[in-house]
């Protein structure tokens, strides 16, 4: 356990990319899983699972460092960021085609959580301990705004307008709606891609000369990148069936605490976003702040934009009923958390006191999400 905690505070070491617990945490995950999926809702079970989940995670985050300095940036960076939403999306499926009755709000809950843990909690983590330990950190400032711009819009169209549509009651689209709203989400991020990684790929690199860069690309053969994939495609498996199989004893908990049941979503989407989270906060800590702010923006991007058009063409298929809309207490936090994000991240440097503002946010979305 002292090597896991380790990893959180000094650099990959190169020279051995494929440590043994980074292929036995994933794999102690998928024994206990296959072996104790039926006990679940047993107290000392469901603890037994939950802790398999910190060096699952762990894992998940070393090889795609891995992988992210074979491909370079801003690449790199896109490696977690899809995997786990790829991931995470099948995660909300199956959900779904298990209790569709009872899942109408998953979507909702899940892409808001997903949101306000990255740009509040996340974003809030990065700058402060990233500043904590030196100071002032730079980025660059055009990568970040074309991707606040575009998150704001997708945040906006996808989580609030469907309260202010009159062709359907309630927090809803019509089917026409929510096809559009999903291909609006693709293409936005399809876009977001092209220009991170072929148009404007400059804007998201760090600046010549300065601390926030990676290692050599030949410090990782080819051989390792693939075996590295592998291992992160396990690890990230092993991370959402683990939470998967405690969402049920989780809700039935969270239920009794007299907690709202969209609580579930703030938890799954908080563990799902583990492997993104401590994959940036390390970066911020090592002075690479560019990548970090690559990392948890694109994830947040990559949750809107590869979430929605799959869920959305899937509930018009199966006849599901998708409420989108937030609640009063939703949407001013989300407001609250856009414009403080577009401000912090307006001046390309950041200090600890907008750190702390935006963790302070995280603190009240997290209260008022099992107090509300």
């Amino acid at each position: 356990m002292r090597e896991l905690a380790n990893r959180i505070t000094r650099p990959l070491d190169f020279g051995r990319t494929v440590p043994f617990w980074s292929w036995l945490a994933p794999l102690a995950a998928a024994v206990a899983l296959a072996l104790l999926h039926g006990r679940a809702s047993e107290l000392p079970v469901a603890l037994g699972l939950a802790a398999l989940l910190i060096p699952a995670v762990l894992a998940a985050v070393h090889h795609a460092e891995v992988i992210a300095v074979r491909v370079g940036e801003p690449f790199g960076t896109l490696v977690l960021a899809l995997a786990v939403t790829v991931i995470e999306c099948a995660l909300i499926v199956t959900l779904m085609l298990a209790k569709p009755d009872t899942s109408a709000a998953l979507l909702r809950d899940t892409v808001f959580s997903a949101v306000m843990i990255i740009l509040a909690g996340v974003v809030g983590l990065c700058i402060t301990v990233g500043a904590a330990r030196h100071h002032v950190q730079r980025f660059g400032l055009y990568g970040v705004s074309a991707a606040t711009t575009t998150l704001a819009a997708l945040s906006v169209l996808v989580l609030i307008l469907p309260n202010y549509t009159t062709s359907t009651s309630g927090p809803t689209y019509t089917e026409a709606q929510l096809l559009l709203v999903g291909a609006a989400s693709l293409v936005l991020w399809l876009l977001f891609v092209f220009v991170q990684t072929v148009r404007h790929r400059d804007y998201f690199l760090p600046e010549e000369g300065g601390t926030d860069a990676h290692h050599d690309v030949d410090d990782v053969s080819a051989r390792q990148m693939w075996i590295a994939l592998g291992l992160l495609l396990l690890s990230l498996v092993g991370v959402v069936l683990l939470s998967k199989t405690l969402s049920d004893p989780l809700a039935a908990a969270i239920i009794k605490s007299g907690a709202p049941l969209s609580a579930v979503g703030v938890v799954i989407a908080g563990v799902v976003l583990l492997p993104e989270g401590v994959a940036a906060v390390r970066a911020a800590r090592a002075d690479r702040l560019q990548t970090s702010l690559n990392l948890a923006l694109g994830s947040a991007l990559a949750t809107i934009g590869l979430t929605v058009p799959i869920i959305a063409g899937l509930s018009v298929a199966f006849g599901w009923t998708l409420e989108l809309g937030l609640d009063p207490k939703g949407i001013t936090l989300l407001a609250l958390t856009l414009l403080v994000s577009a401000m912090s991240l307006s001046t390309g440097r950041t200090t600890v006191l907008q750190g702390a503002v935006h963790l302070v946010i995280f603190a009240f979305f997290l209260f008022t999400s099992f107090a509300p």
